[in-house]
């Protein structure tokens, strides 16, 4: 008979009870059916997210900003302004592979930004992510001469092919630069944000650690905030997990969390961008959007996920 393997517990995993969480939430940017931006739907969703609570983040992986041009990009910040106290927004370049790292041209986006009231987010460019993690600290310092606050980004390759997550010594780095706030970290791992959340609590307690890891929302067990793409399905149910952590009412939270889990690995399955085509199918099935339509080319999940999310929906008491 084999041996039982002793569990090994992370040295850094260490549960936090009772904190108050600082939720962010990548909002959908939904389309008509005729495959035009739902301008009114965005305008709500952005509306109900900040009304549960939560930061909206607009021009993300979520909104599709990879595929929008500048005006688009920049109506979206207008509504996030008109419909919010407060939001998070992707400073995104259109670059492609071997171009060199824009920095007058992030500068220009972070402007953008900046003058309709968000906080903006260095989103990964082919450009920025082929510097190593010297140059990737030093491209979020030069920023810093002219922006006072700002969130990073690491985001994995198997959400956009140019991303990539930097080594523990390169985060280090952003804890130096004060005008950097708080990182976004989008690996699906575990183990490198546990790593990250021991280095800011040594170095900078008061930088957000935001999990961007849609395949363990119970990361805020262990001390990082959240900026994920699977609240944009129910922003309301996030909030209220919340709430439970911060009362501390552990069994409350996990069961609500638990079947929030179900719902990101269900979306969050491979081809991992798919899961915004299960967030437009969900939202439509919610009554919220009219429509499950996404761009052109947008990985798009078949019609038999919407009994599955059905079904969660109703566990979750956000369907009848």
């Amino acid at each position: 008979m084999d041996a039982v393997k002793p569990v090994v517990t992370y040295p850094h995993a260490r549960v936090r009870p009772r904190r108050t969480i600082t939720g962010m939430s990548a909002v959908l940017l939904p389309h008509t059916a005729g495959g035009a931006v739902d301008w009114d739907g965005l305008a709500a969703h952005v509306a109900r997210t900040a009304g549960a609570g939560l930061t909206p983040a607009v021009n993300m992986d979520t909104g599709f900003v990879q595929v929008l041009d500048e005006a688009t990009r920049d109506r979206v910040l207008e509504v996030a302004a008109d419909n919010s106290d407060g939001f998070v927004a992707g400073a995104h370049l259109d670059d492609r592979a071997g171009d060199r790292f824009d920095l007058e041209g992030y500068r220009r986006q972070v402007d953008r930004i900046v003058a309709r009231g968000g906080l903006p987010i260095v989103f990964p460019t082919h450009g920025l992510t082929a510097l190593d993690g010297d140059g990737w600290v030093g491209a979020h310092a030069a920023l810093a001469e002219q922006c006072d606050r700002f969130l990073a980004f690491e985001l994995g390759p198997m959400f956009v092919p140019y991303g990539r997550i930097y080594d523990l010594d390169a985060f280090r780095g952003l804890l130096s630069i004060d005008a950097c706030v708080g990182a976004k970290h989008s690996s699906l791992d575990r183990m490198p944000e546990w790593e990250r959340l021991a280095a800011r609590d040594e170095a900078r307690p008061d930088f957000m650690v935001l999990t961007g890891n849609d395949l363990a929302i119970d990361m805020v067990m262990y001390g990082s905030d959240y900026l994920l793409g699977l609240s944009t399905f129910a922003p309301d149910a996030f909030a209220k997990r919340d709430r439970r952590w911060a009362a501390g009412d552990e069994v409350g939270f996990r069961e609500l969390n638990d079947l929030l889990q179900e719902l990101g690995d269900l979306a969050f399955r491979k081809p991992v961008p798919g899961y915004r085509h299960n967030a437009a199918q969900f939202l439509r099935l919610r009554g919220w959007i009219e429509s499950d339509r996404v761009p052109d080319g947008a990985v798009q999940r078949p019609d038999g996920d919407l009994e599955a999310l059905a079904d969660l929906g109703q566990r979750l008491g956000v369907l009848g």
